[in-house]
């Protein structure tokens, strides 16, 4: 798994949107203490958490499993684009036959979980799908033998209220541990300055 961040917004964007409530521009520290302040009181404590929609973050995900988008998928506060199957399994037909235990090679293209039996189905079902692919069966059908540990990549872009819900849900011990991963990873990804406002959300 690769997270890059890729663009977020400024704090003082935020801070000036609380501050048009009460016309205070003039308080304003161009995104410094005073205005991160303000927006850990109005957007966590006093929970106008609407304030914070005026953060937006944007990543690039690299290397996590179709399993796991499903999950991403039920985030709907959150704009995604996903790398196409359609356009992009050609990859996988020039490779030479999978064996069982190709654990190194098969890494390239799926998610190991390391439990030998569930990542040697998983190799199993790419071979499956390679030999698909090399019968000349069109990618918007072969497709339907993607397994689940199938990798694929996305730009995810997503408010600071909504990566607040989604935090505290997927560090949580319950969650799947593959987005388990994904949140701690997005939360060490995020600037330095931003960290605050999602220190409590976290909990591993």
């Amino acid at each position: 798994m690769k997270i890059t961040l890729l663009h977020h917004t400024p704090l003082v964007v935020c801070a000036n949107a609380i501050r048009t409530c009460w016309q205070s521009f003039d308080k304003s520290d161009n995104g410094g203490e005073k205005d991160r302040e303000l927006i850990d009181r109005v957007g966590n404590k006093f929970k106008h958490a609407s304030t914070l929609e005026h953060l937006v973050y944007t990543f690039y995900i690299q290397g996590i499993s179709r399993a796991l988008l499903q999950e991403l998928a039920r985030h709907r506060m959150a704009s995604l684009s996903v790398k196409s199957t359609r356009y992009t399994l050609k990859e996988l037909k020039a490779e030479a036959p999978f064996e069982e235990e190709d654990f190194d090679r098969a890494e390239k293209y799926l998610v190991l979980t390391g439990e030998p039996i569930v990542d040697t189905m998983s190799i199993k079902a790419l071979e499956n799908l390679r030999q698909v692919l090399q019968k000349g069966i069109g990618n918007d059908k072969a497709k339907y033998c993607l397994p689940e540990s199938y990798k694929t990549e996305l730009t995810w872009t997503i408010n600071a209220r909504s990566l607040q819900n989604f935090l505290s849900l997927r560090s949580d011990k319950s969650a799947l541990w593959e987005i388990r991963n994904l949140a701690v990873a997005l939360y060490n990804h995020l600037p330095k300055d931003h960290k605050y406002l999602f220190e409590t959300c976290i909990k591993v």
